[in-house]
């Protein structure tokens, strides 16, 4: 029997990748996007089936579980991607901004589990795949609000993995670097603060200088779904993957060095 796995966030980047590579493998895919409308390249492939979720409406979400219930009998496999990064000086961000990032990234990915837990529960089996960043172990300057949100991220999955086990169900974590996305584009709210904070503006336009650079040499949105279809098979209670060779860099440099050597190596690579 074909298993599910249901995506959020499929209709570019990371999410389509991923929804693309299960098909590959032979599985159901349920690829849910705010605009399944607009989608015109994984409703023509079988087996895979656009809905309409977004994360900041619980309705439409309930919605897209009961019906990819409905229609396959069971989800083997949520992964949780939708999301996106607030950048810049905290203070040129108003409060709605703010609550947005993280209804976005948090509040919304804990409503897309609640909905599928109870199936869970009554299966005894199921997985949910997280996606994280390497910004939910290691910080970038101007990303408080969005590595605000990863870290929320990565705690509310290793927590929840002790709970998920009492039931059967398992929770997987995983961490992409630098990756050839639309994250800089429609997925990047960014604000300098501009004339009304100007003296942000040079240390910004350092930053984000270096993080052009960065971003040019990221690994394809692919890698990302090969290590999520790794996470989802290779019948492990492993909790966290990274995605990536700047990823694997980037963690292993948490772990080996302390706080403030980590800042010194942070800002000397981003001109600071």
């Amino acid at each position: 029997m074909k298993k599910t796995v249901l995506i959020t966030g499929a209709s570019a980047g990371i999410g389509k990748a991923t929804a693309k590579y299960f098909n590959e493998q032979g599985w159901n895919v349920v690829a849910t996007m705010r605009t399944p409308q607009n989608e015109t390249e994984l409703n023509q492939l079988d087996n895979v089936v656009v809905e309409r979720l977004d994360v900041l409406e619980l309705d439409s979400i309930k919605t897209a579980v009961a019906n990819t219930i409905a229609k396959f009998g069971k989800i083997d496999v949520v992964v949780n991607n939708a999301g996106y990064g607030a950048y810049g000086p905290l203070e040129a961000f108003d409060r709605e901004s703010i609550a947005r990032q993280f209804n976005t990234n948090v509040i919304g990915l804990l409503d897309v589990t609640k909905a599928v837990l109870p199936h869970f529960r009554e299966n005894h089996d199921g997985m949910f795949i997280n996606i994280s960043s390497i910004g939910g172990k290691i910080t970038f300057p101007l990303g408080s609000l969005y590595h605000g949100t990863k870290f929320a991220v990565e705690g509310i999955s290793e927590s929840l993995s002790y709970e998920l086990e009492n039931i059967g169900a398992k929770v997987k974590i995983v961490e992409p670097g630098a990756i050839a996305t639309d994250f800089a584009g429609r997925s990047f709210d960014f604000k300098s603060g501009g004339d009304e904070l100007p003296q942000y503006k040079q240390y910004v336009d350092t930053i984000m200088q270096a993080v052009e650079r960065m971003m040019g040499e990221s690994s394809p949105a692919s890698v990302v779904a090969q290590v999520i279809y790794e996470a989802a098979t290779d019948g492990t209670d492993r909790l966290r993957y990274t995605a990536g060779p700047d990823a694997i860099q980037y963690v292993n440099s948490r772990k080996e060095l302390s706080d403030d050597e980590l800042k010194a190596n942070m800002k000397q690579a981003l001109g600071l």
